[in-house]
């Protein structure tokens, strides 16, 4: 081939202002590097964090040496090329400088044919700090914008909002569930780069109508060409081929070829379909001589945001290949302040544990990156559609010619990246910008309006929409145009008056609901505030005591301690946990068990909010709470903390993510039997109900035939709850309903008519008995009384099939364990090891 790569690795770096030189690694970033080489204490432990804020004032140097073959040396064309530079970089090869960066999310190319020889190449990088160089620009801005989430403070420069001026992941100045480390480094590969006579630059396959009969596509190939040439295009895929001849000018030219597949294979999101994908082998040929190939793997589908006007508002949902999808899933944010610390196995992890818990869609939320490679192939493999935000997130930005055309150099460098993944479903412009500014609402807004003249009021958002309102949505139109593009979420549609703005239950768009927690409203507030599509909302807890033990002592175990504050990015996030947790849950024993109290707290939480919504379906066609995962250990919103332990909300949400889900509803005296069926086929079955006292005595039952219709919910049942306690204690009292079909219990679900700070529970004495046969993977659990929230531990790292669960007595619940696996295999059938099995019981005063 006339292509060829070679990556440039034995890195040294060392601070510019010093003269000794340290191993590197890359990719990585200087924070890592100087943890490796012993010369900083671990930045997760304690109040390290605040410690280490210097790094990011000093200027740093990476270099290497390389030598070049000499058939390599006689290459047509000569090329650096960087994938990732963190973030202000000027790159000197042998002394001569070949390139200036200055955005994170580019990929920087120079061409240094003329200055590579066959030995002794040098390779300089010298990072300039990203907080000098927003210093800089924040004296030459004169009045500076809004940044609400960086944490000026801990960074040592007083309230001076820096983030805004960098092409750089806004998280690494900090947010409320995260640290402050602003890094530098090599991110991504670095790699020499020789080809001759011609390249294959990109190979897209655009999907122009896809349906069960006919996939319309159009291979779209960038090539570039060192002279005129007559060449054959060949695509081939899965036994089907197609060609074209084309001419070719010298330079970069693109060229198009009409491919159609009969009853393709579709790409279905999780719980339709198969997620078959194809790989497209592209190769060109002059003569007999072939010169350039490549492939790329896509799956062939239809992906459509659906927003029509009905007598409610207007739609906001996804339709995959024509079916209508309720979205199920979750925000995901980085999963690691060093995003180079982050494996393949620990990306599966995530994915994986995405679609074991019945998600269909995960949120990249604006203020981390676009995330690596890996992340979307598994989002293809599982079936996970990605609402994929451009990196801007709860600020203001430059409007300053070279700040956008460096913004659209980044959109086009990864829509180009990304969009032959068939798991994108949207493009959105950014995160909650067009709310915190309400530029059409002089009172609305997070009132950043009021910090600014009428001028400067004009210019802000000016700038805005230059970046959200014409660069991003012409270059998806452009390069991705079977994609939506949304330019701010939430928002309820572009129409420049107040109508624009999202509110805690507008009828079009996309809402983000944070009056529970924020305005410390109740969770039955969660039920009274829906949407079209819920695209955030969620709740506080803490990790469990094995996570919380990796960065505090035991004299730590405190609300209150220094360093339970400093893992609580959310101002009075700790104390507004307890005061949701006085209202909720029982006084905990201590501070462990108060640790088990919040993960329970958050889960019921989220049980609320995500059964509501689902329950208002098709109104409400989508819910992804905030967030499923962390980028550090913390006391956060996640529902899968820093190091993959799944917490209760995980478990919680993957029942109420169930295709089909039976749920129970309280108001007032008023309890509804709900059934949702995210099902393609109509669904006929019987729902059986039982009153029980918490020492199993069945007191009360029925039963009623259930009929649900695809992609639908509806209520098949309401009973009076005086009625059905006739006098009894509420407190000891509990309803089980179980949804049968077939011969087969599709689902079941417990409701209580008390909190359960109020409900009576005594010593469960929990039976665990192991499954024959199972070599000790699956175990059958069994009780004397009611047993709540039922925690299964193990010592190894894994999940349970089931978890956080109630025993009630008489219905024994079986569970297996799945042991955390390699990159290839995310889960497992294993032994736990050593089992601990406990209930609210154990945490209780």
């Amino acid at each position: 081939m006339n292509e060829w790569r070679e990556l440039l690795t034995d890195w040294q770096f060392k601070a510019i202002d010093e003269q000794s030189w340290l191993p590197a690694r890359v990719p990585g970033c200087v924070h890592t590097d100087l943890l490796q080489n012993g010369k900083i204490d671990a930045p997760f432990v304690g109040t390290n964090e605040k410690s280490l804020q210097w790094i990011d004032k000093k200027d740093w140097e990476y270099c290497t040496e390389f030598d070049v073959a000499t058939e390599q040396l006689t290459s047509g064309k000569l090329e650096l090329v960087c994938e990732g530079l963190d973030t202000y970089a000027d790159v000197y090869l042998n002394d001569r400088l070949v390139l200036s960066a200055d955005n994170m999310f580019r990929v920087w190319t120079a061409d240094v044919k003329p200055y590579v020889q066959a030995r002794g190449n040098k390779l300089r990088i010298i990072f300039r700090s990203a907080i000098q160089e927003g210093l800089r620009k924040l004296e030459e801005n004169g009045y500076g914008l809004p940044a609400t989430n960086d944490d000026s403070a801990t960074g040592g420069v007083g309230d001076k909002k820096l983030s805004v001026f960098s092409r750089k992941a806004p998280y690494h100045f900090g947010w409320d569930w995260g640290p402050r480390f602003v890094t530098s480094g090599i991110w991504q590969n670095i790699y020499l780069r020789g080809w001759s006579e011609l390249r294959l630059k990109d190979v897209f396959i655009r999907q122009d109508e896809i349906t069960a009969e006919t996939a319309k596509l159009t291979a779209v190939i960038e090539i570039e060409s060192e002279a005129p040439r007559e060449i054959v295009l060949n695509i081939g895929t899965d036994g089907a081929s197609w060609s074209g001849g084309f001419s070719l000018q010298a330079g970069v030219q693109t060229i198009e070829l009409p491919l159609s597949i009969a009853s393709p294979k579709l790409w279905w999101s999780r719980g339709l379909g198969e997620q078959h994908l194809y790989t497209f082998e592209a190769s060109v040929v002059e003569g007999d001589a072939e010169l350039a190939r490549r492939s790329v793997r896509t799956g062939l589908r239809s992906v459509k945001l659906i927003r029509k006007p009905d007598e409610r508002g207007s739609s906001f949902y996804f339709e995959v290949n024509g079916i209508p999808v309720f979205a199920k899933g979750a925000n995901h944010i980085p999963n690691d302040s060093f995003v180079n610390e982050v494996t393949v196995e620990r990306y599966r992890h995530e994915i994986a544990s995405a679609a074991e818990s019945n998600f269909n869609m995960l949120r990249v939320w604006g203020g981390g990156i676009y995330e690596q490679d890996i992340f979307y192939e598994l989002c293809d493999e599982y079936g996970i559609l990605v609402w994929q935000d451009f990196m801007f997130a709860c600020s203001m930005y430059p409007g300053d010619q070279a700040f956008l055309d460096n913004v659209r150099a980044e959109a086009e460098d990864n829509v180009r990246r990304l969009r032959n993944h068939p798991s994108i479903a949207l493009w959105c412009g950014n995160n909650e910008i067009d709310g915190a500014w309400s530029h059409y609402i002089e009172e609305g807004g997070w009132g950043w309006k009021k910090l600014y003249t009428a001028e400067q009021r004009v210019k802000i958002w000016a700038d805005y929409e230059a970046v959200f309102h014409r660069i991003l949505p012409d270059v998806v139109e452009a390069m991705s145009s079977d994609i939506a593009y949304w330019p701010s979420s939430p928002m309820q549609g572009l129409t420049n008056d107040a109508s624009q703005h999202a509110g805690n239950s507008t009828p079009n768009g996309d809402i983000h609901f944070w009056a529970v927690w924020h305005a410390q409203e109740p969770f039955e507030n969660y039920k009274g505030n829906i949407g079209r599509f819920m695209s955030e909302y969620g709740f506080q807890s803490f990790p469990e005591y094995k996570t919380v033990r990796t960065f505090a002592g035991e004299a730590d175990m405190a609300l209150d301690s220094e360093v339970m504050l400093h893992h609580q990015k959310n101002g009075r996030g700790n104390f507004l946990i307890k005061d949701y947790s006085d209202k909720y849950m029982k006084d905990s024993k201590d501070f462990t068990s108060f640790l088990y109290m919040s993960s329970v707290l958050q889960a019921e939480g989220m049980k609320m909010a995500i059964e509501a919504h689902r329950r208002a379906m098709d109104y409400c066609m989508g819910t992804l709470y905030w967030q499923i995962n962390d980028c550090w250990p913390v006391a956060s919103w996640s529902s899968i903390d820093y190091y993959g332990r799944w917490k209760a909300t995980q478990y919680y949400a993957k029942r109420s993510f169930r295709d089909v889900l039976v749920s129970i509803d309280q108001a007032e005296d008023a309890v509804s039997f709900h059934i949702v069926s995210d099902l393609t086929t109509t669904l006929d079955g019987t729902l059986a109900w039982t009153l029980y006292d918490f020492a199993g005595k069945a007191l009360k039952a029925g039963v009623v035939p259930a009929r649900i219709e695809a992609n639908s919910a509806a209520v098949v049942l309401t009973l009076s709850a005086g009625e059905l306690l006739a006098g009894r204690d509420p407190n000891r009292t509990m309803l089980v309903a179980e949804l049968k079909s077939d011969g087969q219990t599709l689902e079941a679900k417990e409701h209580y008519f008390a909190y359960s700070k109020f409900l009576e529970l005594s010593n469960p004495d929990i039976t665990v008995r192991e499954i024959a046969g199972s070599n000790g993977t699956k175990f059958e659990l069994s009780s004397a009384s009611l047993a709540k929230q039922v925690w299964l531990q193990s010592d190894e790292e894994g999940i349970f099939t089931d978890n956080f669960f109630d025993l009630v007595p008489g219905l024994p619940r079986t569970v297996q364990f799945l042991k955390r696996g390699a990159a290839e295999q995310a889960f497992a059938p294993a032994s736990p090891g050593e089992l601990v099995v406990t209930s609210m019981f154990d945490y209780a005063l």
